[in-house]
């Protein structure tokens, strides 16, 4: 799981990073169905947490259950760093979300080439929310390479929602679409929803953490997986 080491938003003092129930969530799905999971920033140690995420409404099941997994909360403190991973020793990588990427992940040239590692060697590649801003930097490596993408990520409206739309660099859907990317989102805001195309699995919000998770679980386990150069099958799912 990479997540990111920023934590300043524009034109305001509030902070941001990661959001907490992003990684809780996959995190325990991935752990649960007995896979072992690495925790990878850019700058390594113990990523930002969002405030915002840690407020009560909130709080998830799953952020209750890290609050007394000792071992959940050392590993998340000490993150390795993202220059020293490579594809090859995984079977997928997840992308939390929280606004950092937006800033981070989104020009980090070494998740760039991890992406397009894992995509080139037929291995999924999931993210979530925010998170999905980490495809922008394999953008930057191979220009084109979102062009006609179907993804799903954190929308326009759900930004003006909660208010912080001044203070981050650019719309993640605006910034996708203008590369030629579909995002396809819930009808509704911050419900749940999932989009798979082809090796790329992404959801659109805080509680499509979990969901996400579960479909690249469901990946991993299709012993029918398709190969990188096959036509990539599309799905998509809300859930209320």
């Amino acid at each position: 799981m990479v997540m990111t080491s920023h934590h300043d938003m524009q034109n305001t003092e509030d902070k941001t990073g990661v959001w907490i129930g992003e990684f809780t969530d996959p995190y325990y799905e991935f752990i649960d169905a007995g896979y072992r999971v690495d925790l990878v920033s850019p700058k390594g140690g113990r990523p930002p947490v969002d405030p915002m995420s840690e407020l009560t409404e909130n709080i998830t099941g799953s952020n209750r259950r890290f609050q007394d997994d000792d071992d959940a909360k050392n590993a998340f403190s000490h993150t390795s760093t993202l220059n020293g991973i490579r594809a090859s020793d995984y079977d997928a990588v997840f992308y939390p979300g929280g606004h950092g990427p937006l800033w981070d992940l989104a020009v980090d040239n070494n998740s760039g080439i991890l992406i397009h590692d894992f995509l080139d060697a037929g291995k999924p590649v999931a993210a979530v929310c925010h998170g999905p801003a980490a495809l922008l930097s394999a953008e930057n490596i191979r220009p084109g390479f979102l062009k006609g993408k179907r993804i799903s990520a954190f929308s326009n409206t759900e930004e003006t929602i909660v208010g912080r739309g001044d203070h981050v660099p650019y719309l993640l859907q605006t910034k996708m679409e203008e590369l030629g990317v579909e995002i396809k989102n819930s009808l509704v805001p911050f419900l749940s929803h999932v989009e798979i195309d082809g090796l790329l699995i992404t959801g659109q919000n805080p509680l499509s953490a979990g969901p996400v998770a579960k479909a690249l679980i469901e990946r991993l386990a299709d012993k029918q997986e398709q190969q990188p150069e096959q036509s990539p099958e599309t799905e998509s799912f809300t859930k209320a």
